[in-house]
């Protein structure tokens, strides 16, 4: 392992046992927390499968009436703890799924998000992992059911989306086993650290949107120095999410690792 890949490990984990905790999800016996993100329909539960095998169990997230399953799986002498969330076109919280997707997120901050995407309708699939990677470096893109693209004539250059996405993405058709090989070792070079993903964010391109996104990020930064996402909460903030105002209200994301604590934001929210 190269000097970079040591000091990039004295990081890992990066997830927040407190809000995993709060969030339902037990770490005992577990190094590293993984999410399973994915649109409906996409194979994501083959996938969930695949990793876990009998290693599984399902309940019901916090407070809600959504099943969870989650599971585990070893590799290379570590342990990963898999959580399955709800099924998902977006994470604009305006349905209880998307609301539960979006806090494990931003709160639990998995160490590593794998998003199951559809290779047969890969545009459709796009806008959730667009959205992830507002929130999380963290992020591969699982490109599943590749076996149907093929028949159906569709040709997808991984090397070049990856490229243009900033993150790994690793080709797969989960029914057949295929790919998952290579999946499991890039969860764990990107949980150890050895892979370190360089997202691309799409900018605006209203000048208007931007300068206010500016100076939201300014506040937001001075309250909560170090946030990786303030961008993204830019964004939300100006949509109304009304769960992130109150988040920012009571310092709930001074909680994210990572953060210095602040006991109660002072940034107003009208």
């Amino acid at each position: 392992m190269s000097n970079n890949a040591l000091s990039n490990c004295a990081d890992c984990p990066v997830h927040n046992l407190g809000n995993l905790k709060k969030l339902g999800v037990n770490m005992s016996n577990f190094d590293f927390a993984i999410a399973l993100a994915g649109n409906p329909n996409t194979g994501k539960s083959t996938v969930f499968n695949y990793l876990t095998g009998l290693k599984q169990h399902t309940g019901n997230w916090p407070g809600k009436t959504v099943t969870r399953a989650e599971g585990g799986f070893e590799f290379n002498g570590k342990r990963f703890k898999l959580v399955d969330l709800p099924g998902t076109y977006s994470l604009l919280s305006t349905s209880t799924d998307e609301e539960i997707a979006r806090d494990f997120i931003l709160f639990g901050q998995p160490d590593v998000t794998v998003i199951v995407v559809d290779a047969t309708r890969i545009e459709r699939n796009l806008n959730l992992v667009i959205q992830i990677l507002e929130i999380t470096d963290r992020a591969i893109v699982c490109l599943n059911l590749m076996d149907e693209a093929k028949r159906n004539g569709i040709q997808i250059d991984d090397r070049i989306l990856s490229k243009e996405l900033g993150i790994p993405v690793i080709p797969t058709a989960a029914r057949q086993g295929e790919g998952m090989t290579e999946l499991t070792k890039m969860i764990f070079d990107v949980a150890s650290g050895n892979f370190i993903c360089k997202p691309h964010r799409i900018k605006s391109s209203s000048k208007e949107l931007n300068a206010a996104i500016d100076v939201l990020i300014k506040e937001i930064s001075a309250e909560f120095p170090n946030l990786p996402n303030t961008r993204w909460v830019a964004l939300r903030l100006l949509e109304g999410d009304q769960s992130i105002i109150d988040a920012i209200r009571s310092g709930e994301l001074g909680n994210i690792k990572g953060i210095n604590t602040i006991e109660q934001s002072q940034l107003v929210i009208s």
